[in-house]
């Protein structure tokens, strides 16, 4: 794929096709005069014929050279007035030919079939004015007799002009279908470049922005006032691990750990404002709000389905030879904050501010491994569907007063006798069971290590 898109084939006409069509028409008229004039006699219509056949000629010549260099604009006209003349034109010889009957069905047939392909039924109704027209103007020079005449030499020169005229459009219109299917080849590439383009773009955007330049209202992306969730994590001892592991190593596993999470964000629809190292923000309430509680509830599930997911990616971590488990701490508050862009006319990031936005991220600081801590106003609105553990105040950087806070300990539908979740550590001893993660077909393997590992734990201690 191309860093640019592919140029795309122009299809309007060029003064020099409309110069071919035109002057098969005026060769065909003027063989036609050719035809009928009797050139053994002169007779005092001779001057008249030569004449018409000689400014048919020299019409050819001059559109081009008055149209060949005009804009695009101004040719669409020009043409449009000049395909008027052609008509005119065409009335005009056919009366001096008396309405010659072939020549005369050729030329009609000509007219309509131009008219309604270059333009529909408007056209065609003002190319029959025109065709009229020039009929009317011919009576001023000459009265035709209305013999409509049949003559053999008259419909050989205008049967071979015509039906050079209809071969020379049908290779034209092949030619100008082949550059529309060229066309169409380009424009289907060109789309599928934007979108690849569009789509990497998009990762690197919030949503709420990206969705807004494409609906082209990046005007309504203005700084305003919201009352929103924001959740603030990172890794616990994290620079500390990075001096442990090779720079390569750690990049994948942070990637992979940062992969994950986006994953559970998406599924419960917040907006990714920023990654700071191994330190995640993520805002609810941004866009397509469904009412703060809503919002807030939103938030809290994606921290217990993120604590959730970090005890399967240690053990697997565990397993990759990294001896010292990876936690995480997190913080959530709920207030109101100034959500919208920030910058410059040169730059501009989307985001959210405010004293909210700080007490959140103080929160994910004072949280111990593995722990969501929440503020009072987020625990308020979710007290009733989630157990949490007051922790009385905790003094906070830039707050003049204790902040009380709490401990998300999980649904209150997930404990007690509906309890799907389980998790205990000690040292030699790590437990972490989700029960609506393990398959039908698993549960019995489950059930028998377990049996075997307490069976073995009782050995031990009655030893």
């Amino acid at each position: 794929m191309t860093n640019r898109p592919p140029s795309v084939v122009p299809l309007t006409d060029s003064p020099l096709q409309q110069y071919y069509f035109r002057a098969l028409i005026c060769f065909a008229a003027a063989g036609t005069l050719a035809s009928y004039m009797e050139w053994s006699e002169l007779s005092a219509l001779s001057p008249l014929y030569l004449g018409a056949m000689a400014f048919l000629l020299l019409y050819t010549y001059f559109t081009y050279h008055f149209t060949h260099k005009l804009p695009p604009e101004r040719l669409k006209i020009v043409s449009r007035w000049l395909s008027y003349t052609d008509a005119a034109l065409i009335g005009m010889v056919l009366s001096l030919t008396d309405f010659s009957l072939l020549p005369l069905a050729l030329f009609l047939t000509m007219i309509q079939f131009n008219a309604l392909l270059s333009g529909g039924v408007r056209r065609w109704a003002e190319a029959n004015a025109a065709f009229a027209a020039g009929v009317v103007l011919s009576f001023t020079v000459h009265q035709p007799q209305w013999v409509f005449s049949s003559s053999i030499e008259i419909s050989a020169a205008s049967l071979i002009g015509i039906i050079t005229y209809f071969l020379a459009y049908a290779l034209y219109v092949h030619q100008r279908m082949h550059k529309l299917t060229l066309r169409q080849k380009k424009l289907e590439s060109e789309q599928k470049w934007h979108k690849i383009r569009a789509y990497k773009l998009s990762r690197y955007l919030p949503p709420p922005v990206w969705s807004a330049i494409n609906q082209g209202k990046d005007h309504m992306l203005l700084a305003e006032r919201k009352k929103i969730t924001v959740f603030f994590s990172d890794i616990k001892d994290f620079s500390q691990l990075s001096e442990e592991m090779e720079p390569e190593a750690l990049t994948e596993l942070l990637n992979h750990y940062l992969t994950e999470m986006s994953k559970i964000v998406t599924q419960f629809k917040g907006t990714i404002d920023k990654f700071m190292g191994d330190g995640i923000m993520v805002i609810f309430g941004d866009s397509n709000s469904r009412g703060v509680k809503e919002d807030c509830m939103s938030a809290l599930g994606m921290a217990i389905a993120m604590k959730k997911k970090m005890k399967s990616l240690q053990q697997e971590w565990y397993n990759q030879g990294i001896k010292t488990p990876l936690q995480i701490r997190m913080g959530i508050n709920t207030g109101y904050c100034t959500v919208g862009t920030f910058g410059t006319s040169n730059h501009l990031d989307y985001t959210v501010l405010g004293t909210h936005v700080n007490l959140a991220s103080r929160l994910e600081s004072a949280a111990e491994p593995d722990e969501i801590l929440i503020s009072h106003e987020t625990w308020s609105l979710v007290k009733d569907a989630i157990m949490c553990r007051d922790k009385g105040e905790i003094t906070v950087k830039g707050m003049t007063h204790p902040v009380k806070v709490y401990q998300v300990v999980d649904f209150r539908k997930d404990l007690g006798k509906n309890q799907s979740y389980f998790e205990d550590r000690a040292e030699g001893f790590i437990m972490y069971l989700d029960l609506e993660k393990v398959r039908n077909y698993e549960k019995g393997k489950v059930i028998r290590a377990l049996e075997t590992a307490a069976e073995k734990l009782r050995d031990k201690v009655i030893t």
